[in-house]
């Protein structure tokens, strides 16, 4: 009885950990997007698009930026998903409430491990500015403790 009650309070606090990194996430996504928006390209009739042009274009970071921010706003907002339904699990911890929890768990690591590609990538490109770097961060990290967590879920049984 014990170990089960110290696994539901480990994964309350993955949880609550997840939730604040992904809130981070979207917040830092949601700033890059909304730059993308104000700041991209306007093509009129007459504008001739440059030679190596992205439509996924974002005006700071590098070539793999676009990817980078699309896949890490939507790995957030599963994530956030997640939390919610893995608050559902922790409060009445039963066989009944584990699958709904620990497949969206599972479809948002796999997310965010899509999106910690492309961070991987954008670091490799090295042109970025300091709120991207802590995108990547804490995608990398969330990456570590999403999987934490759903192992944790599954320990109890």
């Amino acid at each position: 009885m014990a170990g089960n009650a110290q696994m539901k309070s480990y994964a309350s606090m993955l949880l609550l950990l997840n939730f604040c990194m992904y809130a981070i996430v979207l917040g830092i996504g949601g700033w890059a997007m909304n730059t993308a928006i104000d700041h991209g390209f306007i093509i009129g009739p007459e504008f001739q698009l440059p030679a190596h042009f992205s439509p996924v274009y974002f005006p700071m970071g590098n070539a793999a930026t676009g990817f980078f921010v699309l896949f890490a706003l939507i790995a957030g907002v599963v994530g956030v998903a997640s939390v919610l339904s893995g608050f559902n699990h922790i409060r009445f911890w039963s066989n009944d409430t584990l699958p709904a929890a620990a497949s969206v768990a599972t479809l948002a690591w796999t997310l965010t491990l899509l999106a910690m590609g492309f961070a991987c990538k954008e670091i490799e490109l090295q042109i970025r500015n300091a709120r991207l770097r802590t995108m990547e961060a804490f995608l990398i990290i969330l990456s570590a403790t999403q999987l934490l967590y759903i192992v944790v879920i599954h320990a109890r049984h």
